[in-house]
């Protein structure tokens, strides 16, 4: 069984959290909860959406990155930047001012994760024609997406894509062109600029695989503040002009919601957000969605656009994206299109190395692995959520009644943690004026029902 330890890249603050419940309440995964007037995380069940980040007001929810003084310990260094990090600068700074200035930063190379579109969109293709009986099959792109699907529909875990996403081929290829440069894999750091919690956690423990060819992370803003400083401050005096590989237009979308389906032979469908997502995922898994080939998931509205650590608005992000795109044509009849010539040299070596293994389920969300514990847990559960109030308040430290009940079956939590089930039971001791005010809000009846009267 494989290990039931994810990574995770979100890290709570404690000494920052006011135990507000904002976080719990967003979580998809019912990962938190609040104890001790702190939230608290169930490493087993988080996939790093990063939707708990978002919805934190007081900012004690932050993303782990790696030191960025690590790149220096390797020789090469390479900024694996999604197209992304590109569209986060007004259209009038030029993507070659923008490499530039990330080289400025101490980076030997700059490479684009999207380069490894154009032979995944073939295997993409290709995977669906030999698997068949499989539909529809889930994209593997977004990694908290991936794990969604570990943690909270494990019955569909078999229609996970069995196949690398852009950054880790595009990754796989620049180290293999540098090993045939001469260069050793401990002399080579390729650092991935991610706009999204999931993608250090899915380079740290990687789905599918025992390990990555990617060296670390660096969160997007971090970076784009250190490059549009210098862009702004003009330091960058060096005029670096470095060799550029320019991304095709259906690379350079790739990352943004459709970018994939639409290229997918067969009935395709492309969702953003993780709410939206969550409904299909529940369709499929209930058979009311059977029709479709090739679903594309994508955790975050707009894709990566709107990835948490994105530095600027989404929408904008995208439209510059799909403006780089039409650029492309010009450039090209301009003569100022390089070739992907790193890619091309490597198909065949790419071709072998582009599945990963089987997608497991996690028990993350598992009552119990005995399936008859399971069953009775089960009934416990719905006995106990028919006893609470049903008010979802939070106020137990729980996202929602039932979650009280199965933190209460699996010895989590006391039935006395409601707060309305103490009140019912000590009305005799309380004001009447409290009394009054209560039974007016929430009705005798369900007082008298939370008392055992």
């Amino acid at each position: 069984m494989a290990d039931h330890t994810f990574h995770h890249a979100l890290k709570i603050l404690e000494e920052v959290c006011i135990g507000c419940t904002h976080c719990m309440q967003a979580c998809p995964t019912e990962a938190l909860r609040v104890r001790n007037g702190k939230a608290v995380l169930n490493k087993n069940k988080c996939v790093d959406c990063g939707e708990c980040m978002r919805v934190c007001p007081v900012n004690a929810i932050t993303v782990e990155q790696d030191d960025f003084e690590d790149i220096f310990k390797f020789k090469v260094r390479i900024a694996l930047v999604p197209s992304v990090f590109i569209g986060q600068f007004a259209r009038n700074i030029p993507t070659r001012k923008i490499y530039s200035s990330i080289l400025e930063q101490g980076f030997t190379h700059v490479y684009e994760a999207e380069h490894g579109v154009n032979i995944l969109i073939n295997a993409v293709n290709s995977y669906l024609d030999n698997r068949k009986e499989i539909r529809p099959v889930i994209s593997s792109f977004c990694p908290a997406i991936v794990r969604m699907i570990q943690v909270r529909f494990p019955n569909l875990a078999e229609n996970i894509m069995l196949l690398k996403a852009p950054l880790d081929i595009a990754a796989l290829s620049y180290r293999k062109v540098l090993n045939e440069r001469g260069y050793n894999d401990d002399e080579i750091g390729i650092y991935y600029i991610t706009p999204c919690a999931a993608k250090i956690a899915a380079v740290k423990s990687p789905v599918g695989e025992l390990s990555s060819a990617i060296t670390g992370v660096i969160r997007l803003d971090s970076l784009y503040n250190k490059v549009y400083s210098s862009i702004k401050k003009e330091v960058n005096s060096s005029c670096i002009v470095p060799e550029k590989e320019q991304l095709k237009p259906r690379e350079m979308t790739w990352s943004l919601t459709g970018g994939e389906s639409r290229f997918i032979n067969g009935r395709s469908l492309a969702i953003d957000g993780i709410n939206n997502a969550i409904e299909f995922l529940e369709k499929i898994e209930n058979g009311s969605i059977s029709n479709f080939d090739f679903i594309e998931l994508r955790a975050c509205d707009e894709s990566c656009a709107g990835g948490i650590l994105s530095a600027n608005n989404r929408f904008l992000v995208s439209e510059r994206l799909k403006e780089r795109a039409k650029q492309y044509k010009l450039d090209k009849k301009e003569g100022k299109i390089i070739n992907n010539k790193t890619i091309r040299q490597n198909t065949e070596y790419l071709l072998d190395h582009i599945s990963i293994d089987e997608v497991k389920a996690r028990s993350g969300l598992m009552l119990d692995e005995d399936m008859n514990a399971a069953l009775k847990k089960m009934e416990k559960i719905r006995q106990f959520t028919n006893y609470l109030p049903g008010i979802d308040c939070a106020a137990c430290g729980a996202p929602s009644c039932k979650t009280l009940a199965e933190d209460i079956v699996q010895g989590n939590a006391k039935t006395l943690d409601c707060i309305f089930v103490q009140y019912a039971i000590n009305r005799q001791e309380s004001s009447e004026k409290m009394n009054d005010q209560m039974e007016k809000i929430w009705g005798t009846e369900k007082l008298n029902k939370l008392a055992g009267s």
